[in-house]
C-alpha cells in the first residue's frame, strides 16, 4: 500500500469516515466536495416545450374566438340560447379575450421555466377544458380537440415541469 502525507497525518488510499479531509491515494490532494450531477432530462422536456407552445397558440385562438363572438355572432352553429350554458356571445367573447391573453402569457412563462406559469397553466388548462364542455354545442369537434390538448398540457406541466427549469438554469443552480 502506498501512503500519502496530508497535513502531518498518514493515510492509506481508503477514506476515513467522519473526517473532514480525506486523502487521495493517487495525488495526495484532498478530495473536493462535488455536488451530485442532476438527473438527465427526459423526453418530457419536449412535451413541456410543446405545452408552452400549445398554450401560446391556444391563447391566440381564444383571442380570435373572442373577437368572432363579439363581432360575428352568425358564425356559430347554434344561437346563444341553445348553448349548454345560457349566456350571450358577447359575454363569451369577453371571457375568451381575457382568458386568451392570460393563457398566452402563461405559455411564454412555461417556456422560460417559471413555476408560477406552470401553476397558472394547469389551472387555466383545467378551466379551458370546462369552458369548452360548455361550448360543445357551438363547436363540437374543436371543443373536443381543445379538451384533449388541455389534458396533455396538464399532465406535462404537473409531472415533468421541473425538468424545464433544470435545463434553463444549468446543472448546478
Amino acid at each position: 500500500m502506498t501512503e500519502t502525507r496530508e497535513t502531518g497525518s498518514s493515510q492509506t488510499g481508503s477514506s476515513q469516515t467522519g473526517s473532514s479531509q480525506t486523502g487521495s491515494s493517487q495525488t495526495g490532494m484532498p478530495h473536493q466536495h462535488r455536488q451530485p450531477a442532476p438527473p438527465e432530462p427526459t423526453g418530457w422536456v419536449g412535451w413541456i416545450f410543446f405545452a408552452g407552445i400549445i398554450m401560446i397558440i391556444a391563447g391566440t385562438f381564444e383571442l380570435i374566438a373572442g373577437l368572432v363572438a363579439l363581432f360575428n355572432r352568425e358564425y356559430f352553429f347554434v344561437p346563444a340560447e341553445e348553448l349548454v350554458v345560457r349566456v350571450s356571445y358577447t359575454s363569451w367573447g369577453l371571457v375568451h379575450l381575457i382568458f386568451g391573453a392570460v393563457v398566452m402569457l402563461a405559455g411564454f412563462g412555461v417556456l422560460t421555466g417559471k413555476t408560477w406559469a406552470r401553476i397558472v397553466g394547469v389551472v387555466l388548462a383545467g378551466f379551458s377544458a370546462i369552458l369548452h364542455i360548455a361550448f360543445l354545442a357551438a363547436h363540437p369537434v374543436w371543443s373536443m380537440i381543445v379538451i384533449a390538448l388541455d389534458v396533455i398540457v396538464i399532465y406535462a406541466l404537473c409531472v415533468h415541469g421541473k425538468e424545464m427549469q433544470r435545463i434553463l438554469r444549468g446543472p448546478y443552480t
